[in-house]
């Protein structure tokens, strides 16, 4: 009988990818969620029965150990970027992740792969980077060989960095952003799936890897790459980072009177976050390590971003009648 994984998150942005590509070594992929129903796109992932998604609440140890039972590892992708109701930073990404790591060891599994993030440290002042580097003391105190992947900012299809500012982009002619002079190091979803089945299936050796892309780029330049793709001029304006503090408080504010429902485009502790580089530190293993070359942003950007262009899908027919029509004049 094929091999079993259980992927923690794995209807995710990431988690997804991942689960596609472990149907591909053909394991038998358990895609372990809060909402089964919504994530029965990844039955596809492979034959009939391979892949199925099951019910899972991270914060509780009944329903995480159930859904590992029979698995040769576990995969955890589960993160937030902001807190909401009972899913809080210290309960996902700290006491979800050593919940993930603990169990498995008590079930003899023995192959461990976390999804932490560059910037995950204890000492952090921001709870998303504090609860990332708790998350990854509690992995390593139950499952020593366990692979953690660090990546920077994932871009790809299904991101919320891109494609939220391509949407902003359209409208009004200024594009606000915080932190423009922050450095990022884009990686592609797909070649951090890759990096996760070789921690899956043991290629991998047991340990911290950052994950950046080829690029490293400011804030700024980041989004003039993307208003290039989707074809608009937009005057991008730095907030200095006590305004930017002061809208994530108002907006965090707004989200707690509205129960969740109102969202603000930042919150306060993802500005802290926006003060630090976000890039590969070179005191980690990386990519070289796992034999794999990332793919640049060039090659991706464009094949889901023209949907934010003026004309959309029309965008390049438009472009050749109007070449067209200069070759004739």
């Amino acid at each position: 009988m094929s091999k079993l994984v259980t992927i923690y998150g794995g209807s995710g942005f990431v988690g997804r990818y991942i689960a596609r590509r472990m149907a591909k070594e053909g394991w038998r992929v358990r895609v372990a969620v809060r909402r089964p129903n919504e994530a029965i796109f990844v039955k596809p992932y492979g034959v009939v029965g391979q892949v199925e998604p099951v019910l899972c609440n991270i914060r509780d140890d009944a329903s995480v150990a159930a859904v590992m039972q029979g698995a040769d590892a576990v995969v955890n992708c589960v993160g937030i970027l902001a807190p909401q109701g009972k899913n809080k930073f210290d309960a996902v990404q700290h006491e979800g992740a050593e919940r993930v790591a603990r169990l498995a060891s008590e079930a003899g599994i023995t192959r461990m792969v976390h999804i932490s993030a560059i910037g995950a440290d204890v000492e952090s002042e921001s709870q998303y980077a504090s609860t990332k580097g708790l998350g990854e003391e509690g992995v390593v105190e139950h499952m020593p060989n366990a692979v953690i992947l660090r990546p920077s900012i994932v871009f790809g299809p299904e991101d919320d960095f891109f494609n939220r500012f391509a949407s902003m982009s359209r409208f009004g002619p200024i594009l606000p952003v915080v932190g423009a002079d922050t450095k990022f190091q884009p990686v592609y979803v797909d070649d951090v799936a890759r990096a996760a089945v070789k921690g899956v299936t043991g290629e991998a050796a047991g340990g911290i890897y950052e994950l950046g892309g080829p690029d490293v780029d400011t804030f700024r330049e980041l989004m003039q790459t993307m208003l290039d793709i989707v074809r608009r001029r937009r005057l991008i304006v730095n907030i200095p980072f006590f305004i930017g503090r002061i809208m994530g408080t108002s907006f965090d504010v707004l989200s707690f009177i509205s129960g969740g429902l109102i969202k603000g485009p930042v919150t306060r502790d993802q500005v802290r976050n926006l003060a630090v580089d976000n890039v590969v530190s070179g005191e980690t293993r990386t990519f070289a390590d796992l034999g794999i070359e990332p793919v640049a942003m060039e090659a991706i950007l464009p094949s889901y971003l023209w949907r934010f262009r003026p004309s959309g899908q029309y965008d390049a027919i438009k472009e050749s009648a109007s070449n067209l029509r200069a070759d004739h004049e």
